[in-house]
């Protein structure tokens, strides 16, 4: 008996009915009816039989009301189940299409990075045969002082991507390199000059 006021002192406290709760709540409507029996009996009065009858529509209110909730909760359970099964799917399927990206991700690192090797192998050789070059006369400079900026740095773009497209060990590829470092100074001297 301890044992039960325990469970239904917590069953209290719980949120939605509880077993011993309902329990408790039809013993005490059973006795309720019982009660209102005896009295009906000993008094002979109408109002105990419509004592009765409130009685006995509060009881029945209430234990339907408590398994409507019960289904309700059911649903709710098995919906958030879905729901939890869903989001794994999708968190399942989003890991996997990282992975994918990832992967293709790396694929292009990959080649960026052959492709900055080569080109930094190309910037060697280029530096190497402009040792060997005398430099530019004055007349070269003001030839393209005269092209100015508009002139410099679209065929510097141009010649980024003759390098780039050129391969790692082309000829072309070196000499569109070497005249590419080349514009490239000459715009960039052109720059600190106009900032002076």
């Amino acid at each position: 008996m301890a044992s039960f006021i325990e469970s239904l002192w917590d069953s209290i406290f719980t949120p939605g009915p509880t077993p011993t709760l309902l329990r408790a709540a039809n013993a005490t409507f059973l006795a309720l009816q019982l009660l209102l029996l005896i009295l009906l009996f000993a008094t002979y009065s109408v109002h105990f039989v419509v004592l009765s009858c409130l009685c006995a529509g509060l009881w029945r209110a209430i234990n339907w009301f408590a398994e409507e909730l019960r289904l309700a909760q059911e649903i709710e359970e098995e919906q958030q189940q879905k729901q939890e099964e869903q989001e794994k799917q999708q968190r399942d399927d989003s890991a996997a299409a990282t992975t994918v990206t990832s992967d293709d991700d790396t694929e292009v690192e990959t080649t960026a990075t052959g492709a900055a090797t080569a080109a930094s192998s190309r910037t060697a050789a280029t530096k190497r045969g402009v040792k060997n070059r005398k430099p530019p006369s004055r007349e070269a400079e003001a030839e393209a002082e005269e092209q100015g900026e508009e002139g410099a740095a679209p065929s510097a773009a141009a010649a980024v991507v003759g390098s780039v497209a050129g391969g790692a060990g082309s000829a072309s590829g070196t000499q569109s390199s070497a005249s590419t470092e080349d514009e490239w100074e000459k715009v960039s001297e052109n720059e600190n000059e106009k900032d002076k």
